[in-house]
């Protein structure tokens, strides 16, 4: 008898999000359109200090997320992503580019992983009104007090001010 998880239609969707963007969540929300499941894979470096850690990430982008059934965020600390898919027995990787630097970046780690492991990368295009969009770029607008609330989901803005301001 087949396993009914081998029909499932899944892709991974990696990063660090930290914190996740009204950009990232453009991408996502594409991507559980094509998708039977997205699973958000928060990739984090244990040796660097992020502003959320990866726990408080993936109850982020669940909060996020609520609205889109198909979709689940799990971390996965600094691991290959392409392990990451194959532990998930996903065949496609989404990433979304903001422009060409992200797609010079990119192409050549999404050649490799095909190469390597078959795992697929779909890359997904920023809509041009969030292309602009960083993680880092938010939080270091956040942390002078610029209003952030149209670049990150609502679940993100209070906790974010919160960390970066001390308020």
């Amino acid at each position: 008898m087949n396993d009914v998880s081998a029909d499932v239609r899944r892709a991974v969707s990696p990063g660090s999000f930290d914190p996740i963007t009204v950009g990232h969540l453009d991408v996502i929300t594409r991507a559980a359109e094509l998708f039977d499941e997205v699973v958000v894979a928060v990739v984090y470096n244990p040796d660097k200090n992020g502003t959320f850690t990866p726990e408080e990430r993936v109850r982020l982008i669940e909060e996020s997320v609520a609205h889109l059934p198909n979709v689940r965020a799990q971390a996965f600390g600094n691991r290959l992503v392409v392990d990451v898919c194959r532990e998930l027995d996903a065949g496609v990787m989404i990433k979304g580019l903001r422009n060409g630097t992200d797609f010079a970046y990119e192409m050549p780690m999404a050649q490799m992983n095909t190469e390597m492991t078959g795992v697929e990368t779909l890359f997904v295009a920023a809509d041009p009104s969030v292309s602009h969009y960083s993680s880092s770029l938010v939080r270091v607008c956040a942390q002078h007090g610029a209003d952030v609330s149209a670049m990150v989901p609502p679940p993100v803005l209070e906790p974010l001010v919160q960390r970066l301001r001390g308020d």
